[in-house]
């Protein structure tokens, strides 16, 4: 699977992750399952936040044994984004999580408390060893650069955001300004909220050719077409272990110009919106 380097001094990390939204509302047996199977194909990076219920405990589950091949990512919700708050909220992750640290914790998003004393949490938290690095999420431009002022040049190891074919507000200013400052971009709900484009639409249809082309599936095509920037990485979720397989795929997926730009025409960008759309 391809990989790129997450962030300004981060490791080299696929592509393609798993996210963990809901995962703990199906059978825990099959969401188990399906995360072992993308880790084994790869699929190393795993997602998840204390927002989401008792997808932490599956992960734990699932990584038993494997734990040091895992780039384990967790978020701190802003209500709890206080210094103190930040580093309980964490330490609460990681005995959930069942390990001794997060290879990335992340502000899920802008909340009331400043900036300066979450990121004061995060650097306290990187001194104790119990997170190598930290990010955002949700995140526009001028969110960044204001974070950028309070932490400097080189700290924040990615900001998460909504990033889909029918969803691509954050080309605008997002993605050039985290590959200006050499932010990885993670991209959640690749697949959009139940809105993946219908083989029979004129999107769809353009979709399956460039699939079929590639012997490959609509939903790698979508995935090859988002990871495609320098920056930029996904974590769709899988519910079974045969979609891990499917999205895991993608990682080997690319594109070429014309197939890029055929996609381009039929799912456009449209304008700027005024605020950073999020889930």
């Amino acid at each position: 699977m391809r990989q790129k380097k997450f962030g300004q001094s981060g490791p080299q990390v696929p592509v393609i992750g798993q996210g963990t939204w809901y995962i703990d509302h199906g059978d825990r047996k099959t969401a188990v399952a399906a995360l072992r199977r993308g880790i084994d194909l790869g699929m190393i990076h795993i997602d998840t936040a204390e927002m989401y219920g008792d997808a932490e405990l599956v992960i734990a589950d699932a990584i038993t044994g494997q734990r040091d091949k895992i780039f384990l990512v967790s978020k701190v919700l802003p209500s709890n984004a206080s210094r103190r708050g930040t580093i309980t909220a964490c330490e609460r992750s990681l005995k959930r999580l069942n390990t001794d640290r997060l290879d990335c914790y992340l502000l899920h998003w802008r909340g009331s408390y400043p900036l300066a004393e979450t990121v004061a949490a995060f650097e306290q938290l990187v001194s104790s060893g119990k997170i190598r690095s930290w990010g955002v999420s949700n995140f526009d431009a001028d969110d960044l650069e204001e974070m950028l002022a309070v932490a400097g040049e080189g700290t924040i190891a990615c900001n998460q955001v909504l990033y889909h074919l029918r969803e691509r507000a954050i080309e605008h200013a997002v993605i050039p300004w985290c590959e200006a400052h050499e932010v990885a971009v993670v991209a959640y709900s690749p697949f959009g909220h139940n809105d993946f484009p219908q083989p029979r639409s004129k999107a769809g249809e353009v979709l399956q050719r460039i699939a079929e082309a590639h012997g490959a599936s609509p939903r790698q095509v979508a995935l090859a077409f988002l990871t495609r920037e320098p920056y930029v990485f996904a974590i769709p979720k899988a519910s079974t272990p045969e979609h891990a397989a499917e999205n895991a795929a993608a990682g080997d997926l690319v594109l070429g110009d014309e197939e890029v730009a055929a996609l381009d025409k039929v799912f456009p960008r449209g304008p700027k919106p005024r605020s950073l759309p999020m889930l």
